[in-house]
């Protein structure tokens, strides 16, 4: 892709996942991590007319916790920032970036130690966005969302 003609998106911003019913989620851009990664809670597997679905709790940041259910369509083996192996379920959803709207796998793990409920991966990034790492929030933010203080820029 050629960086004068792709779309610019800076470290931080906000999306949507519009399949799992979320307007806006904040998500750290990480070009070193592949895939992306949502923070969930209580994460349940179960079957459900042949299918392995997954109940969970998505923790996004702007209100309250929001339940999902998902299809796991496969299960794989994920190293974090610390170096710990951890098998992880994956789903399909729909990612909003901007206008734009898209198909994605995004891994589920509990996330609550980060500052960002979401981590967006470079495979949902690949062949549609340069990324800015001294720019946040170049799509806008929420409505109503203040921005933030430069203290909590790391």
């Amino acid at each position: 892709m050629d960086a004068a003609t792709c779309t610019l998106l800076g470290w931080r911003e906000y999306v949507g996942l519009p399949g799992l019913g979320i307007e806006f989620i904040k998500a750290k851009v990480d070009t070193g991590a592949r895939s992306s990664c949502l923070h969930a809670r209580e994460i349940v597997e179960f079957e459900e007319g042949g299918l392995t679905r997954v109940r969970f709790l998505l923790d996004h940041g702007l209100q309250a916790s929001t339940p999902c259910v998902a299809t796991v369509v496969d299960r794989r083996p994920v190293r974090d920032s610390g170096g710990h192996v951890t098998l992880r379920p994956f789903i399909h959803t729909v990612l909003r970036v901007g206008d734009a709207r898209y198909a994605v796998e995004i891994n589920l793990a509990p996330r609550s130690g980060m500052l960002f409920p979401m981590l967006l991966g470079r495979t949902a990034l690949a062949g549609r966005y340069c990324v800015n790492p001294e720019q946040s929030y170049l799509l806008g933010l929420p409505p109503g969302h203040e921005p933030e203080s430069p203290e909590s820029a790391t």
